[in-house]
């Protein structure tokens, strides 16, 4: 089953989609935030476009464990997308998805240059990543 991610800004809006076999995520485009419903509305088109069967949404938290402001604007973006699509939708802890997206591209040697700009898209496939990483799958063959 493929996944996609949903890494929630105030601007951006970043999206990632896993593997058909559903161990490999990668980015797949930033959406420019316009108004919750019209961003709910596209989010849920590339979950139609690419026949994804759960949409994970990132949430980040407080010390204390309770959501932060950007955690509650992701809970209530969530809300607005279960209005637009019937397919389960699951929040997770996004903490240090965009540090470790950053890191990402030095390890891979990238140049600044490329390193440059906008990390929503790949942001997003880190939180993937880190949700495919706890799934108990069976070896491939």
């Amino acid at each position: 089953m493929r996944v996609l991610a949903v890494d929630h800004g105030e601007k951006r809006i970043g999206l990632a989609v896993s593997d058909e076999t559903g161990r490999l995520a990668r980015p797949l485009m930033v959406i420019n935030h316009i108004a919750r419903l019209t961003d709910a509305a596209r989010v849920a088109r590339a979950a139609t476009e690419h026949q994804v069967g759960l949409i994970l949404v990132g949430q980040s938290f407080q010390l204390d464990g309770e959501p932060n402001f950007a955690g509650r604007s992701a809970a209530r973006f969530a809300e607005v997308l279960r209005g637009q699509t019937e397919l389960p939708i699951l929040m997770w802890d996004e903490a240090l998805t965009t540090r470790d997206a950053r890191e990402m591209g030095i390890t891979l040697g990238l140049r600044r240059e490329r390193r440059a700009g906008h990390l929503d898209d790949r942001a997003a496939a880190v939180l993937l990543q880190s949700y495919l990483d706890t799934l108990d799958l069976p070896p491939l063959e």
